[in-house]
């Protein structure tokens, strides 16, 4: 279907346009495909580059081999079809306000050929969700020489290339250079310290499978790399303090107050003149909206490319454009004990705003006036493999701040993921897949070893 296509104005439904399917834009694509969709009360369309999704708290683990990605990745067109939405390859690359209109880029497949045209699609309400990306500061040799963890493919590239490094130095009949299997992750926010931790156990689960002339204790390094004063520095200090208490028992290196300058073939040098050598670097510091929605058709956008919304959720430009996610500068009144701030780039913050944005749309539709969000913050949690898992609670869901470690700690990461797996899919297929994981978990190696 063109949305460029005349309508009529009587029969036609309400076109909703959302752009990137991620955890907050898929979750909404399915609950309005679910209720408006299925009545033909609206017409839903999902615009996602990719073909799959992968929940993005979950890339650490397949970067380092201790999930399969296939057992948990979701097919866009499949979802599209039992959910009553339509989805639409292809990367946007522009917006015009006035005809309401997205323009979408050519789609092309592993060898250039073109599977879709350049094509536009016409909107009566849009919703922005296309998250964020890793913000480099335009530290020299980061874009050359360092991998990130963006998406399903940056995840996969890096596992790829570290078992290729064990076996590399399995094979090999010299001594091992300076840098070779040292892995140097720039960025000790939750996703380089959960790589850390996994990456500790499954490097030495990927050489017990015969690769006996590398030994893991000694040949093996995982160095952590963080300009701040301390490790999980958007946490509370406790948190911090158990985490680094923790990798550096695993004997992971951390570097704090350590600025990057240059990332080189051969590793890291930092500003003070020290190197560290590093055969695999990932860059995990910083992050930002895509550079595309820099002053986008004249929306407000913040220093990092977010789109700055209204409590509402709304552009502060434009009254048929909402934005939500690592995409959308909200503001937190009562965070900072008061003093105001920004709703943080967390899994909880999507969920909560394709909840409040699938609302706020019949609400629309109703003619009834549109509510403003407000951000609950149920407290963090960092995933330390199967060595530990720390967190605390926060808010209205105990009345202040408690630190959480240990099973119980455990139990509630893993309930953070089913929650996601239940808003695209419901308990039936949900409980039917948990059951299946299990079985297959205890007749597969528990690391991908390719």
């Amino acid at each position: 279907m063109s949305a460029s296509s005349s309508r009529s104005a009587t029969a036609s439904p309400h076109r909703i346009v959302i752009v990137g399917g991620g955890a907050g834009g898929l979750e909404l694509a399915t609950r309005l495909g679910n209720t408006l969709g299925r009545r033909g009360t609206a017409e839903v369309t999902l615009i996602e580059k990719t073909r799959t999704h992968v929940w993005k708290p979950k890339l650490h683990e397949i970067a380092s081999g201790s999930m399969d990605m296939s057992a948990h990745e979701v097919g866009y067109l499949a979802q599209s079809h039992w959910h009553h939405f339509r989805y639409r390859v292809g990367e946007m690359i522009g917006l015009d306000r006035e005809r309401r209109e997205v323009l979408v880029a050519p789609y092309l497949d592993e060898d250039g050929q073109e599977v879709t045209p350049r094509r536009v699609f016409g909107y009566d309400t849009l919703v922005m969700s296309v998250g964020s990306q890793s913000n480099d500061f335009g530290t020299p040799g980061v874009r050359e020489h360092a991998m990130r963890l963006e998406c399903a493919a940056d995840a996969l590239r890096f596992h790829s290339r570290m078992v290729n490094a064990c076996i590399r130095a399995h094979a090999q009949s010299t001594p091992l250079r300076p840098e070779q299997l040292h892995v140097a992750i720039i960025g000790a926010g939750a996703t380089g310290v959960e790589l850390a931790a996994e990456l500790h156990r499954t490097t030495r689960e990927v050489v017990a499978f015969g690769l006996d002339r590398v030994d893991a204790d000694k040949d093996i390094k995982v160095t952590v790399i963080e300009a701040a004063p301390r490790v999980l520095p958007a946490l509370p200090p406790r948190l911090s303090q158990a985490t680094l208490d923790l990798l550096r028992k695993l004997g992971v290196e951390v570097h704090t107050d350590a600025k990057v300058a240059e990332v080189h073939p051969g590793g890291v040098r930092l500003a003070d003149g020290r190197v560290l050598p590093a055969e695999l670097v990932v860059w995990a510091a910083g992050v930002k909206a895509p550079d595309f929605l820099k002053d986008i058709a004249g929306l407000e956008t913040n220093r990092i490319n977010q789109l700055v919304v209204a409590p509402t959720l709304l552009c502060t430009r434009d009254e048929n454009i909402f934005a939500m996610g690592d995409c959308a500068a909200c503001a937190w009144p009562e965070a900072n004990q008061g003093k105001g701030g920004w709703v943080p780039p967390r899994a909880q913050a999507a969920h909560q705003q394709a909840s409040h944005i699938a609302g706020q749309i019949r609400r629309r539709l109703a003619g009834k006036p549109l509510r403003e969000y407000r951000y609950r913050d149920f407290g963090s949690l960092v995933s330390l493999g199967e060595f530990s898992t720390v967190g605390n609670m926060m808010g209205g869901l105990i009345g202040g701040s408690l630190m959480v470690e240990g099973l119980f700690a455990r139990l509630m990461y893993v309930s953070l993921y089913k929650m996601h797996e239940l808003a695209l899919h419901g308990f039936p297929k949900v409980a039917l897949d948990t059951l299946a994981r299990l079985i297959v978990r205890r007749t597969e190696p528990h690391v991908k070893l390719h």
